[in-house]
């Protein structure tokens, strides 16, 4: 049963269905490695990003378990739905929607912000410093850190738009964090956190534009590195063709990669 080449809608969940199917029809048996990501996305024509996201999504259906350093292997003989794991957007796909908002948010903020507004962002910032090995107090101040900076901005709508943006951020976005976050990454978000309140502290639009930009780009190459079944690869053995039963058909879709949307110039707070 080969792998087939996937249309762009709910890319993730297409891929993830796919490789339920081959587990189900006993293609990739219980114990059974799957193949490398590359490999993986080279037979369905799809970016590495999409099929991490299928990956997760099938570990949190209980599917497969994935071994960052080992490989990602089969453990459920009774699939359920790849949907089980997943009913929202990709991590991805979330982050270019937040780059897109928030970057145009923390450019209204910088003009806008007042005393009140740059203390919640520095009390968002020390908490998370103070709970760096906290897990969760860390996920909570900083999610009070981007909230705070909606609220910079005097617009309660936006507010509520960046409360959705972080709701969205389901099981699928907690597991792509579990296998992937360290410590020092954990401690670059902080940077990344006081770049921008600098910015809105300074009243510079464009910068605090940039330093949200950086900092979501840079959670997206977090989530993007090389690990899991790559990691413990031999070179050689990562450039060899996909096996046959990952075998995509022929005519393959380039890549399809996730890129930010370019921002436009913020419009002026109105009375």
């Amino acid at each position: 049963m080969p792998l087939q080449v996937v249309g762009n809608t709910r890319l993730y969940r297409q891929i993830a269905e796919q490789l339920s199917q081959l587990i189900a029809s006993g293609e990739f048996a219980p114990g059974a490695r799957l193949p490398a990501e590359r490999e993986l996305a080279s037979a369905l024509g799809v970016s590495r990003a999409s099929v991490r996201e299928a990956i997760i999504s099938l570990e949190i259906a209980g599917l497969i378990e994935v071994r960052v350093g080992t490989g990602i292997f089969v453990t459920a003989p009774s699939p359920r739905a790849a949907s089980a794991g997943e009913a929202g957007p990709g991590p991805f796909e979330l982050l270019a929607a937040r780059s897109l908002v928030e970057g145009e948010i923390a450019a209204l903020a910088a003009r806008e912000a007042a005393g009140d507004d740059l203390v919640a962002l520095d009390a968002a910032i020390a908490r998370m410093v103070e709970h760096n090995d906290d897990f969760a107090i860390r996920e909570d101040s900083d999610r009070e850190f981007h909230l705070a900076l909606a609220a910079a901005t005097g617009n309660s709508s936006l507010s509520l738009v960046v409360a959705g943006l972080w709701d969205q951020r389901a099981e699928l976005w907690r597991r792509m964090q579990h296998h992937y976050h360290t410590p020092e990454l954990a401690l670059q978000t902080i940077r990344d956190h006081k770049a921008i309140a600098a910015a809105v502290r300074s009243h510079d639009p464009d910068a605090a534009r940039r330093a949200m930009h950086r900092h979501l780009a840079r959670v997206t190459r977090e989530f993007q590195r090389e690990g899991g079944d790559e990691a413990a690869r031999p070179a050689a053995s990562r450039s060899r063709k996909p096996s046959a039963r990952a075998a995509a058909a022929p005519g393959a879709k380039p890549q399809r990669s996730h890129q930010q949307v370019p921002s436009e110039a913020p419009r002026r707070r109105t009375s």
